[in-house]
């Protein structure tokens, strides 16, 4: 695979694992990427973008299959708390407030 290829994916990789929108996204790692590519020789450039690549792919799969496998795995204890009384069919009770 050419270098360009594995660039490009990892620019793709990381365009699919960035939470924020391209305008607000922090350019220093693209600028960062394209430094080490320049400095280092072409067989450890291959290496290093298949890599990074792959465990950018491998983290955002994962992080989808937590959401799609364990829908309580990103919420508060009273959110799970909620949930798990609604899958019941249950109401959590308002909880008193003394002023």
């Amino acid at each position: 695979m050419s270098t360009l290829h594995l660039y490009r994916s990892l620019l793709r990789e990381l365009r699919l694992a960035s939470k924020q929108p391209r305008r607000i996204r922090n350019p220093v790692v693209q600028q960062h990427l394209r430094e080490l590519i320049q400095e280092q020789r072409p067989d450890m450039v291959e290496k290093m973008l298949s890599e990074t690549r792959d465990f950018l792919r491998a983290s955002r799969i994962h992080a989808e299959l937590l959401k799609r496998y364990n829908p309580l795995h990103d919420m508060t204890e009273e959110e799970k708390i909620r949930a798990t009384a609604r899958r019941v069919g249950l109401n959590t009770p308002k909880e008193y407030i003394e002023e």
